[in-house]
């Protein structure tokens, strides 16, 4: 059987995920399609919308087949580790394409930005050092760096998002000598950061999020941009939990481990570097909400971004010394499945005794820091919800199998 793989949040699934999966499964012409998920928490530093559960259900519904979970100490990091990671465990599953959606659309364009890097390593690196002592942020320098190596080559843009996610797919293919064969598609009209719909269809998960976390919750407002599977899991997550996650719902958490912490103390924090921990020590006292926090903590020089996953370190207490392994190994030492279809259980079946590192159904399965932190993470992320409730979502990250999908009838087993 031939595996086709994806990296994504899905934070929801909307149309642009459900053209990007059609049109994966069109090129590879694969036989099942394998993505790799962001659990609980996300790349930018946030909540998800729904929990991992809830996405992953939308994700079987919408074509996929096998779903694994990118693990917290990748999916909060960086786009070179976050690539990393997610590479890593596509390639132990035997993946022999990856697909990513991208403003450029050619991957030849990403090919030849990742030979130029590679024969100016030592120039590119000194140009980022440089631009950031200048105060650039990392993602600008980064940018810029590029920029200057250019010239009149056929290299892609490095400034926009999807096209910097994808060209650290490439690179940790290429680094992890993978026989991974990349392939790009052009994102339909909404840009990745986009705050209102493109069309009647077609809207960034940035707008919808926008849209749905507004002062009142109107689900009809999105419907016409997500699968209707989409539109009804976020309304039964809704009935059942009373909300929709998003990060001031975790503020007042926030703020008493940053009252409650000195300075010495929070520089242990994954990514509190240069000072910032007295930064955000300075400002949170007047802080009402986690908006006006960020706006008051925010540099040229440190991104929302930036500032945002160092937050979320602190929410789960994720020390430099946890981190320290996969600044390390940037590989994935397990894979947690969270669901799968019918076509899907029987890939795994077939290529189990191969696959590198250990499977986990269940979170007792295996002891390991890494997953230690996952198991903190999802703790968080239940802390919002009201008893019993919270007690439930953290028996059921404890305990509960992989969701398992049957396609040809269309129901959950």
């Amino acid at each position: 059987m031939k595996a086709a793989g994806v990296i994504v949040e899905y934070n929801p699934f909307h149309n642009g995920h459900a053209y990007h999966l059609q049109e994966t499964k069109k090129l590879t012409n694969a036989d099942i399609t394998i993505a790799v998920m962001s659990g609980h928490f996300l790349q930018r530093g946030e909540p998800a919308l729904v929990s991992k559960w809830a996405r992953t259900k939308m994700a079987l519904e919408g074509g996929i087949d096998l779903i694994i979970e990118l693990p917290y100490a990748f999916a909060t990091q960086k786009a070179q580790t976050f690539a990393s990671g997610a590479v890593s465990l596509l390639d132990a599953l035997g993946v022999q394409e990856v697909c990513f959606g991208s403003e450029s659309g050619n991957i030849d364009s990403f090919l030849d930005t990742l030979f130029l890097q590679e024969q100016f390593t030592d120039t590119f690196e000194h140009n980022v050092r440089q631009r950031m002592k200048e105060g650039s942020s990392y993602p600008k320098a980064l940018s810029e760096a590029f920029g200057a190596l250019q010239g009149e080559a056929h290299t892609v843009d490095m400034a926009k998002p999807n096209n910097i996610l994808g060209f650290h797919y490439i690179q940790a293919i290429h680094r992890q000598q993978s026989s991974i064969v990349p392939i790009t598609v052009t994102r339909l009209n909404a840009q990745y950061h986009d705050e209102t719909f493109a069309s009647a269809t077609i809207a960034s998960a940035t707008s919808i999020r926008k849209q749905l976390l507004s002062s009142s919750i109107s689900f009809p407002t999105i419907e016409g941009v997500v699968p209707a599977v989409t539109y009804q899991h976020l309304k039964d997550y809704y009935a059942q939990y009373r909300l929709l996650h998003n990060w001031e719902h975790y503020f007042s958490f926030l703020k008493y481990r940053l009252l409650s912490s000195s300075a010495s103390q929070l520089q242990h924090i994954y990514e509190a570097e240069e000072g910032l921990e007295n930064r955000l020590l300075s400002h949170i006292q007047e802080a009402n909400s986690f908006h006006s926090f960020m706006e008051s903590i925010k540099t040229k020089r440190y991104t929302w971004t930036r500032l945002q996953r160092l937050c979320l370190h602190i929410l789960t207490n994720t020390t430099k010394e946890e981190m320290r392994s996969i600044n390390e190994k940037e590989t994935a030492p397990y894979i947690r499945i969270l669901g799968m279809s019918k076509k899907g259980q029987l890939y795994l079946s077939s290529i189990k005794k191969h696959v590198p590192v250990p499977i986990i159904t269940r979170l007792q399965a295996l002891d390991h820091p890494l997953l230690q932190l996952d198991k903190k993470a999802s703790a968080v992320y239940s802390a919002v919800f009201e008893e019993p409730l919270r007690s439930k979502m953290l028996k059921v990250e404890m305990t509960h199998p992989p969701l398992r999908y049957d396609e040809d009838t269309n129901m959950f087993l």
